[in-house]
């Protein structure tokens, strides 16, 4: 594959070209991610609330989101946010390539992933940078699997 990029100061609306002898899986792939980037809202940060204090939380420092007691709780470094979204929106908005689902009240960061451990029968035990631990759920263990590569 070849990439072109052309500055133009005239310029007034960024335009990306796609030139293929056939439109094969690699295509399909480069469409449907320049389509995700131009339809969402922006990547990269997450509004979260803490102690009466609005902060934007850069999602390289988001170790894992979840649900506890009807809340979403994002967990970082250096503290813990409340969360007005959902789940399954936050799922959208994430990038899939650093983001996954691993239970129905979960979605961990696989970069502040230290290892997984697939010792447990019909689960996966997941070990957090921040030492905690984790698990995936059996409904997700195939996901996981397929994400990891094994």
């Amino acid at each position: 594959m070849k990439i072109d990029i052309r500055i133009d100061e005239k310029t007034q609306e960024t335009t990306i070209i796609v030139q293929a002898s056939k439109i094969d899986e690699e295509i399909t792939e480069i469409i449907n991610k320049l389509k995700e980037i131009e339809n969402k809202n922006p990547k990269g940060t997450i509004t979260g609330f803490k102690d009466d204090i609005v902060e934007i939380i850069d999602e390289h420092k988001i170790i894992r989101i979840y649900s506890s007691m009807q809340k979403v709780l994002a967990q970082t470094s250096i503290g813990t946010y409340l969360i007005k979204a959902r789940l399954y929106e936050l799922e959208e908005r994430l990038d899939k390539n650093n983001f996954v689902r691993i239970s129905n009240s979960e979605i961990i960061n696989l970069k502040r992933v230290v290892n997984f451990d697939l010792s447990f029968s019909g689960t996966i035990c997941v070990n957090l940078d921040n030492k905690e631990t984790t698990y995936v759920s059996r409904r997700y263990v195939g996901k996981i699997k397929e994400v990891l590569g094994i």
